[in-house]
């Protein structure tokens, strides 16, 4: 029950600041309850496919979904996390804190980016020529998703600024579609991750129900606050949001 109280307080300040928060998920289960790093990973990488479905559906409704583009990526991610879930099983646990810690700091640095400097950094790319098909997208395509997908199954993070950085370089979506088409592509990757998390024994259902019903619940009542919190709070939350988790990770 305290997991679940915890889980429900979490998403509501996710859900308040719309930030994703994978990697605090993590930080919280093994810093505060003791959950093994791995089963933290295989269950938060899990939850991303309840978490991440409303989001995939009101941007496909306001047409911010590239079908094509999205189930291109999602599958060979869906590969790549699959994989990257089998790799993570073979990491010791104290070097998989380390490492986890790390890629967070590298989200948090990407999200400073996009959020402070998005005429200079890499996300003002906006492309001008859109990769829609033939073997160029195919080549695309696969090693990119692989990639993002093995670096999410590994670290049992979304990987969402990596994935949408995939989107505006190398295939050149504008930012809001690229913005939908991220949220298409983490369904697949998470669920085949939480696939392979499941096989390797990194799964467990109790904790998986507590911790998507105290996300899902706690997101959906704090999203109902987001407005009446400035901007520039709302800025700074969800830049440092992936730092903190790795702040607990790096000193767990």
């Amino acid at each position: 029950m305290l997991i679940l109280i915890t889980l429900f307080v979490l998403g509501f300040l996710l859900g308040l600041t719309g930030a994703g928060g994978a990697g605090v998920v993590i930080a919280v289960l093994t810093a505060a309850f003791g959950v093994p790093i791995h089963l933290a990973l295989g269950t938060s990488l899990s939850a991303m496919t309840f978490t991440t479905l409303s989001g995939a559906v009101s941007h496909f409704r306001e047409g911010n979904v590239r079908i094509r583009t999205g189930a291109a990526v999602g599958v060979f991610g869906a590969a790549g996390a699959f994989t990257g879930a089998k790799i993570a099983a073979m990491i010791p646990a104290a070097d998989l804190h380390w490492f986890t810690g790390g890629m967070m700091l590298l989200s948090m640095a990407l999200m400073y980016l996009r959020l402070y400097h998005p005429q200079s950094g890499p996300f003002a790319y906006v492309g001008t020529t859109e990769l829609e098909g033939g073997s160029r997208f195919w080549l695309t395509a696969v090693p990119a998703g692989f990639v993002v997908g093995c670096l999410s199954g590994t670290f049992g993070i979304g990987a969402t600024p990596f994935i949408q950085l995939v989107l505006l370089i190398l295939f050149g979506l504008p930012l809001p579609v690229a913005i939908g088409t991220t949220m298409m592509v983490i369904l697949p990757i998470a669920v085949f991750g939480g696939l392979g998390y499941l096989l390797e024994g990194n799964l467990n259902f109790t904790l998986f129900i507590q911790v998507v019903a105290g996300l899902m619940t706690g997101a959906y009542i704090g999203a109902k606050f987001t407005r009446r919190i400035p901007q520039k709070v709302l800025k700074v939350v969800m830049t440092i949001i992936p730092g903190i988790g790795a702040l607990v990770l790096f000193l767990e």
